[in-house]
Parts: C-alpha cells; sequence; structure tokens
C-alpha cells in the first residue's frame, strides 16, 4: 500500500508540475493546463478513496492507543 501512495503522489507532482509548464510556456492555450489540473483533481481523488478503503479493508492499520 505504500508503494502506491507513493506512486500517486509522485503522479500527482507530475500533473501539477506539467500545468506550470504548460502555464508557463503556452500563453494562449489554457485547455492543456486544465487538463493536466483536472488530471491532479482526480488522481487526488482517487489516493483518498484507496486510503479510505485500505482503512476499511484493514490495509492500512489504525492507530492503537
Amino acid at each position: 500500500m505504500k508503494i502506491v501512495v507513493i506512486v500517486f503522489i509522485v503522479l500527482i507532482i507530475a500533473s501539477l508540475g506539467s500545468a506550470l509548464f504548460f502555464m508557463l510556456t503556452h500563453q494562449g492555450d489554457s485547455k492543456r493546463v486544465v487538463k493536466a489540473l483536472a488530471l491532479r483533481v482526480g488522481l487526488s481523488v482517487t489516493l483518498f478513496l484507496l486510503l479510505m478503503a485500505g482503512y476499511y479493508f484493514g490495509l492500512i492499520p489504525g492507530r492503537i492507543s
């Protein structure tokens, strides 16, 4: 599960970086920026849902008090 989370975080950061690159280099073309940011949001939501499912199914242990 740790590897999956790390891969998703790397993909989210790469998508954010590509959006920044498109924003700086293609001044008039905002469609690529919007697509990259939409992909980042989709990856973030997917990661959040995977973390919730992992906790629910016991793949991620809860806090032991």
